[in-house]
């Protein structure tokens, strides 16, 4: 269970997070919220790559702060920026992840060529990063985030880029990954949730204004629609980031 308290983070005079609080268990949870929401300080808050002003991260009931490496060790995180190498070759990179994540030595080309498949890169392990597509380099990344089983999965916008049929073969990897783990995925592509998330998290202006299924916010906010709409309901024209 992961758990956030009373999470607050202000840059200067503006709070990007506002008295944040909610509990997650295992399943898909979609984070969403324009431009400005409080989305991507949040998952930094969450990933201890940034320290929040006030509250508290509990991991089945532990601070996360107190857990250290046991903390690195259960979290898989995908960022939205390319940060890729181009002069390695997918397996270096995927070897380099692995040994960062002190995945044990033994274990580690197993769990690339596992990962590979997953994403289908298996073919592709031994071509150096700069010859990839984006579509390519977006599911190296993915497979960086779940290489050692990582329990609490983190990402942001992982189907950006994606062919149709990409997308397809993520949203069904991640219905799977979903059975034992939390996964938490931000997105702007509303429909790439919309049938396998749990829960809808929304923010908007660093407050949390809904935590539901779909269904349910569907219901709430529109006769007849869907998640697309219910985003549109809440925030109208606001300045937004989704392509």
């Amino acid at each position: 269970m992961l758990e956030i308290i009373n999470l607050s983070k202000t840059y200067g005079t503006k709070k990007a997070l506002d008295n944040i609080n909610f509990k997650l268990e295992n399943g898909i949870y979609g984070l969403l919220g324009p431009n400005g929401a409080g989305k991507s300080t949040l998952m930094n808050i969450i990933t201890e790559n940034l320290s929040a002003d006030q509250g508290k991260i509990l991991w089945n009931g532990q601070e996360n702060t107190k857990l250290g490496v046991k903390y690195r060790e259960i979290l898989g995180y995908m960022p939205q920026q390319q940060g890729l190498y181009n002069g390695f070759t997918g397996k270096r990179f995927l070897n380099y992840i692995a040994v960062l994540k002190d995945i044990p030595k033994e274990k580690i080309q197993e769990d690339i060529l596992k990962v590979a498949k997953k994403v289908n890169l298996q073919d592709d392990l031994n071509t150096k990063i700069g010859m990839y597509s984006g579509g390519m380099k977006q599911r190296l990344l993915i497979a960086s985030c779940i290489i050692g089983n990582p329990q609490l999965l983190i990402f942001d916008e992982p189907t950006a880029g994606l062919d149709p049929k990409e997308r397809v073969r993520v949203k069904n990897l991640l219905k799977e990954l979903a059975e034992d783990k939390i996964i938490i995925i931000a997105t702007h592509i509303v429909p790439d949730i919309e049938n396998i998330a749990k829960e809808i998290i929304i923010l908007k202006k660093g407050v949390l204004i809904e935590k539901s299924n779909p269904e349910e916010l569907i219901k709430k906010y529109t006769e007849q629609g869907d998640l697309e709409d219910v985003y549109m309901s809440i925030f109208g024209n606001e300045e937004d980031e989704r392509p």
